[in-house]
């Protein structure tokens, strides 16, 4: 009873952002540059991101860096909007988002829903893992990550 009550707790909170983000059926968000009008305050943080990067984001990014996995030009703690994401493909508009145990929390999961929320009205696709799946299974998290690619370019043999 508490998840359906916490589950229609979100959904009102989706519905309200949604309202306040549209406008005559138009995206007031969209905006097709890399950075979706991030502010500059967010370049420094990501900056600092980049510094003290996780252990799970180190791992994976060494996977990722220098159009390593399938060709494709990957951007660590990459200012969009008012967030700063983990990983960030423009090519494919693609995000990548490594969480931590916070993320199972219920403020956290709110405002990851949110985030969602915005990020999917910029046309963007999000995939997560968790720290502990990309320590321990890094071959199973690149394989699918692989699959998410080819679903989203229509190829759903991954090949």
């Amino acid at each position: 009873m508490h998840r359906i009550i916490f589950l229609i707790l979100v959904l009102f909170r989706v519905k309200h952002f949604l309202s306040q983000i549209m406008k005559d059926g138009q995206n007031l968000y969209r905006d097709l540059g890399m950075h979706k009008g991030a502010p500059p305050s967010s370049f420094i943080k990501a900056k600092n991101l980049r510094l003290n990067m996780t252990i799970a984001e180190k791992i994976l990014w060494e996977y990722l860096r220098n159009k390593q996995f399938q060709g494709h030009k990957f951007r660590r703690q990459h200012p969009i909007h008012i967030y700063i994401v983990d990983f960030y493909c423009h090519e494919l508009s693609l995000i990548i988002e490594i969480d931590g145990e916070y993320h199972q929390k219920t403020a956290q999961i709110n405002k990851d829903i949110e985030r969602q929320v915005l990020l999917k009205f910029q046309d963007l696709h999000l995939i997560r893992f968790t720290n502990m799946e990309v320590i321990n299974t890094i071959e199973k998290v690149l394989e699918d990550l692989k699959q998410y690619i080819s679903e989203m370019s229509g190829d759903p043999k991954g090949s």
